[in-house]
């Protein structure tokens, strides 16, 4: 079976997309060049960033931090698996400050990665990123977004188009000077023209929709 490299070629992706569609390329030229993510050279534990996505969900990054911080000073570890969550229990964790409902999607990560329901990064790196949204969207918790954004960010998929992402349809928007936002369904056809690297022109799509009066300096390749 193929294996899927984590990452893929920006400035050939900066190239491709600039000449597929002019519109987003005028945009592009103006952000500038986007460099790879650093995430896709990091060690990356996808049971391990579930259980933080978890933990993470509808929190502010310091307050979600510290809970994170507990919950590893409790298990007595930085690895969040089923083996060390298993050293804590539902009233500890709730001492962590975790809710009822995140309690309760953790052990259910940690009880489908027992059973081996989880894919491992090894696996991945084999699989379609269809097969890895299907495998990942049971766990309770996990919905379609959080796994897009890790084959986007930790596994460096190419062509990953987060369709119900409210920036992305914002930008998209504004690309194509639209009176109200795509739906999710027209985007997934706009969206044909930018494959195969939809992931870059999803990072473009965000930063447009945020985009403000005063352009930053644009960031030149190396070659240029």
């Amino acid at each position: 079976m193929p294996r899927h490299a984590r990452g893929f070629d920006t400035e050939e992706a900066f190239d491709h997309l600039s000449k597929r569609d002019r519109k987003l390329g005028a945009w592009m030229k103006r952000i500038g060049y986007l460099e790879p993510q650093p995430g896709w050279r990091k060690p990356f534990d996808p049971v391990d960033a579930l259980a933080r996505a978890i933990l993470y969900q509808q929190l502010s990054g310091k307050a979600a931090s510290t809970i994170v911080g507990r919950v590893e000073a409790a298990i007595g570890s930085t690895r969040l698996h089923f083996d060390t969550l298993g050293r804590i229990d539902d009233a500890a964790l709730r001492a962590c400050g975790v809710s009822g409902n995140k309690s309760l999607a953790l052990r259910d990560l940690a009880a489908r990665e027992a059973n081996g329901e989880i894919p491992t990064l090894r696996q991945m790196s084999t699989m379609h990123q269809d097969d890895i949204v299907a495998a990942l969207v049971p766990v309770r918790g996990i919905g379609r977004w959080t796994v897009e954004m890790m084959l986007m960010f930790r596994l460096g998929r190419p062509d990953v188009l987060p369709v119900d992402d409210l920036g992305i349809r914002k930008g998209a928007q504004r690309v194509d000077k639209l009176e109200t936002m795509p739906t999710p369904k027209e985007l997934l056809a706009r969206g044909e023209r930018w494959g195969p690297y939809r992931t870059y022109a999803s990072q473009y799509l965000w930063r447009i929709s945020d985009f403000g009066a005063e352009a930053k300096t644009p960031t030149k390749r190396s070659q240029d």
